[in-house]
């Protein structure tokens, strides 16, 4: 009887207590110093450079990268060709759609996060923050809005390089932290050797 009650509460524990409920002060120490240095240099970039602007330069999307990139590093939303692909094309999308209904908000706002969500899952390049970049896309400041498929580039490019190549070296810091993942490896490596043939 006793046996029965401590296999039922250990089986009980394991769903309240899973793995990801625990607290691991080494991993989240690596998430706090990524998500600094890289959204740091993307800020002290904006504040150098642009500061009689509106943040042309930091956009919100790149916060919620941040998350996946520095704070969830194995999931597949979080590998390179998912915030490098998920952002452009997203940006590509969002800055189309304003080309084409540039005076309708409550048509190109969901036509642009709709069409990125399906761009990217035609690409195999889901990453959740690309929705958000191309609705910043379509509801931007002026100053957004006027620099068209510039803002592939600028800020939406040079942002997602700085936030991907600060990952490179802080989310491989330590032996416990490796990014990207080995899945992820081997896709660029297929992809570089096919590029090469």
């Amino acid at each position: 009887m006793l046996r029965k009650k401590i296999s039922r509460s250990y089986r009980l524990s394991k769903y309240v207590f899973y793995k990801e409920t625990l607290v691991d002060l080494k991993e989240n120490f690596w998430s706090f110093v990524g998500s600094f240095i890289g959204l740091g240099i993307i800020a002290f970039i904006q504040d150098i450079f642009f500061v009689e602007s509106d943040n042309l330069f930091l956009i919100g999307s790149f916060g919620a990268s941040s998350v996946l990139v520095y704070g969830v590093i194995q999931s597949p939303l979080s590998q390179p060709r998912n915030l490098l692909g998920g952002h452009l094309i997203s940006a590509l999308v969002g800055v189309s759609i304003y080309q084409i209904t540039p005076d309708i908000l409550w048509l190109s706002a969901p036509l642009a996060v709709s069409f990125a969500i399906i761009a990217m899952q035609l690409t195999k390049t889901l990453h959740p923050p690309g929705g958000a970049t191309a609705l910043i896309a379509v509801t931007g400041s002026s100053q957004i809005k006027d620099l068209g498929y510039a803002y592939v580039f600028f800020p939406v490019l040079s942002g997602v390089l700085i936030l991907f190549f600060v990952a490179l070296v802080v989310n491989n810091a330590t032996s416990s932290r490796k990014y990207p993942n080995e899945r992820s490896r081997w896709k660029i490596r297929g992809l570089l050797l096919s590029i090469k043939k």
